[in-house]
């Protein structure tokens, strides 16, 4: 089944981002909002850290492994390509970089650890972000 958020205009920039019974403000900081919730780029960097937490604790339990905690840090900029250093892909113009720092807790050997590193780069929403999805738009005039 395809995941479905719905998200309603409240006031100004405040908007409800609604799923299956759940809900979160999101809005802009003061200069353009309330500052009520996350802004959006807020939204996708909690999505992607809590799908990588997500996915290292799923897989750590089912190898039995000791993790204790997975705490995800993550930035994002706008850079020009040609000031990316860790950037794979040389262009030019802009590039959109995200970082993201995870740290776990728990008797991990480096094995154990390399292998999380490489399983969260397989979460759900970065194999999304890396695939560059298509965004399919449709625009109606509500009654």
């Amino acid at each position: 089944m395809p995941a479905a958020v719905t998200v309603q205009s409240i006031e100004r920039m405040t908007h409800l981002v609604a799923s299956d019974g759940h809900a979160i403000v999101a809005d802009e900081p003061l200069d353009a909002g309330d500052d009520l919730g996350m802004d959006p780029y807020e939204l996708l960097l909690g999505a992607l850290g809590a799908c990588t937490a997500m996915t290292l604790r799923i897989y750590a339990e089912r190898k039995g492994w000791p993790l204790e905690s997975v705490n995800v840090s993550l930035t994002h900029e706008r850079v020009h390509a040609r000031d990316c250093e860790d950037c794979e892909e040389s262009s030019e113009g802009y590039v959109e970089v995200i970082r993201r720092t995870i740290d776990v807790k728990g008797a991990l050997d480096a094995d154990q650890l390399d292998r999380l590193r490489y399983i969260a780069a397989r979460c759900p929403v970065h194999r999304t972000l890396a695939a560059a999805p298509q965004v399919i738009d449709a625009l109606s005039i509500a009654d």
